[in-house]
């Protein structure tokens, strides 16, 4: 026992002693500098004071020492719940001019705390060029002159403005483009309201997560240095071929501004300057898209995506027994528009029962654009034994790393499906034919002699002479044959499945639309739009037998052209998907409300639906 105690106690003067060798040991230094003006170079130790500190080679090799190293300590102590906390901070300033524009890596610096040796984080430090202005002074005015200058500027569009700065302004159909909002000032500004960006016509927009908080840098633009900030990013899609222009952007600021008035000054003007908030809008300048069409001539599975693909399936067992459910998954990973990218359509055996996908989205919005993993899972249930085939899934986009389609396509799965183990007790034969026993007859010989008259009654008349009794046989047995007859007709009808799914597209797109007025009712705008548009891409499906994998705009408004549907049914439901893609992806941007859309949705289906029946009368 006593031995445990002496080890735990060395074992923890150990974790103490080199604890406190292990200090903190930091460099710090701004990450960008205007060619010919100085910074600072600091080296931080935390509660302990090192020794045989080195300067690594790299900074007198790259950077002018003006001044260093000064060393200065700072002691800090608080009470926290009772507890006194003291802590001791020893660092080594530098002063250094650079001598060259450029990118310098600053390796870690080297001491030793407490005879142990310690390095600290290393620095990457970017040397912008000079100011134009500022080269073209000369030098006899001094450095106090060009501060006092600097500081002398005025309010002007080349000291404030406001940039886009898209990725690329040429472009494919659904191609990212990444926009930049940037602020360029050289003066102070104190606050930023009333932003006003763009609504992006002809482009479906994903805005990028930035952070809470601003973050201020440096840039070189134009010959002039000037502190930047992102004020916001966003990854737009054009959804259409031409030259786009999106709207420009402007941004409300609070700038302080040095009051220089011509007034007699006083000693105490040098060290009580007077400062003014001016307001000043800036607004970026519009900027023009230009948008190449796909190819010609497109893929008959094309799916209207642009950038990088991968498509691979797996299916949950290839061995099951009639009754037993089966997951067929399909798993769609790439960067691109992947929020709109439609389903693959996946056919199963007509013996199959088939219940709606389950769809997960995993998608991340970068500058890079949108990537992620869209996974499919389908369920389906086997009725009868046999080896059925699930084919493979083809599906074409338009890869713009060799600007040209390609088709991915996926293995195609063998199902065994052998029958249940109460398939027997299922089955009912219709050759079933009950026992039947002899009729005996017993001594017929001798009969029983009555003493007494019987009751006498008229000769029955048989039923089969009666009037009534043909009729009798021939209406059922017309009644049958006519049943025999309807029979056959629904079996044809179910048979059919287009005949099938045409005439239950109507109750298929009203049930959807039930679940939406639930979605209403409880304000869920995201579970409302999506309920929305699945019951009009379902309703077309089904009504004009287009699989939804190959489901177009343009495509619907021909067929719906075909059907007979008027004009303004067309219009009315061309802009109700518009409505429901724009607030899905782009919440806000729609004008009309949920009230609205949902009541005209139903006014729209059942003017199709009555179109749409009439013609095939």
């Amino acid at each position: 026992m006593m031995k445990r105690r002496h080890i735990l106690f060395a074992t923890m003067l150990w974790l103490a002693w080199t604890g406190l060798a292990a200090a903190d040991f930091t460099a710090s230094a701004p990450g960008k500098v205007v060619l010919g003006q100085q910074f600072q170079l600091v080296y931080t130790f935390t509660d302990e004071n090192p020794t045989d500190f080195r300067l690594p080679e790299q900074v007198e090799q790259s950077f002018d020492i003006v001044y260093g190293p000064s060393t200065s300590r700072s002691y800090s102590s608080s009470f926290v719940n009772g507890k006194r906390t003291a802590t001791s901070e020893y660092s080594y300033t530098y002063l250094l001019l650079p001598r060259k524009e450029g990118t310098f890596n600053i390796p870690p610096a080297t001491a030793k705390v407490k005879k142990k040796d310690v390095t600290s984080n290393a620095l990457t430090i970017t040397v912008l060029p000079e100011d134009k202005s500022a080269s073209n002074r000369q030098s006899s005015q001094g450095s106090s002159q060009a501060a006092a200058s600097a500081s002398s500027q005025t309010l002007s569009d080349e000291n404030l403005f406001l940039r886009v700065i898209p990725t690329k302004t040429r472009v494919y159909e659904q191609e990212a483009i990444t926009l930049t909002y940037k602020l360029y000032t050289r003066l102070d500004v104190a606050g930023a309201e009333n932003y006003k960006f763009p609504e992006y016509k002809g482009f479906m927009m994903q805005e990028i997560e930035s952070p809470s908080e601003v973050s201020w840098d440096m840039e070189n633009y134009n010959g002039r240095n000037y502190r930047t900030a992102v004020l916001r990013q966003v990854v737009i899609f054009p959804q259409q071929s031409g030259t786009l222009e999106i709207d420009p952007c402007s941004i409300d600021l609070v700038v302080r501004i040095r009051n220089t008035g011509q007034r007699s000054r006083s000693i105490f003007d040098d060290f009580f300057d007077t400062y003014s908030d001016v307001r000043k809008t800036v607004t970026t300048k519009p900027l023009r898209i230009t948008v190449e069409p796909y190819p010609f001539p497109k893929p008959v599975n094309f799916n209207a995506f642009t950038g990088s693909l991968k498509l691979t399936s797996q299916i949950s067992a290839t061995e099951v027994k009639a009754d037993e459910g089966v997951t067929v998954k399909l798993t769609l990973s790439g960067n691109g528009n992947m929020k709109m990218l439609r389903t693959p359509e996946l056919k199963f055996p007509a013996d199959f029962d088939v219940y709606d996908p389950q769809v997960t989205n995993n998608f991340k919005t970068t500058a890079k654009g949108t990537s992620g993993t869209k996974t499919i899972e389908y369920l389906v249930i086997p009725r009868y034994a046999g080896t059925f085939e699930i084919p493979s899934v083809q599906l074409s986009y338009f890869d713009l790393a060799t600007k040209s389609y390609k088709t991915l396509t996926t293995d195609a799965f063998s199902l065994q499906v052998a029958r249940s183990a109460n398939a027997d007790a299922a089955v009912v034969s219709g050759n079933y034919t009950a026992g039947r026993e002899s009729v005996r007859q017993l001594g017929q010989d001798i009969r029983y002699l009555k003493t007494s008259p019987d009751h006498l009654v008229s000769e029955p008349q048989y039923v089969v002479v009666a009037n009534w009794y043909k009729w009798a046989w021939i209406v059922p047995a017309v009644a049958v044959v006519v049943l025999l007859l309807l029979y056959r007709k629904q079996l044809k009808a179910n048979a059919d499945a287009v005949r099938v799914r045409n005439r239950k597209a109507n109750k298929v797109a009203v049930r959807r639309l039930k679940k939406a007025a639930a979605y209403l009712k409880a304000q869920q705008r995201g579970a409302f739009y999506d309920e929305v548009l699945k019951a009009l891409w379902g309703y077309t499906s089904d009504k004009l037998n287009i699989p939804l994998s190959h489901l177009t705009k343009d495509n619907i408004d021909a067929r719906l052209t075909e059907a007979g549907v008027e004009e303004g049914v067309r219009r009315d439901f061309m802009d109700i998907l518009t409505a429901c893609e724009f607030e899905r992806y782009a919440p806000g941007q729609g004008s009309q409300t949920m009230d609205e859309l949902y009541a005209q949705t139903l006014k729209t289906i059942d003017r199709m639906e009555n179109t749409i029946k009439t013609s095939h009368a």
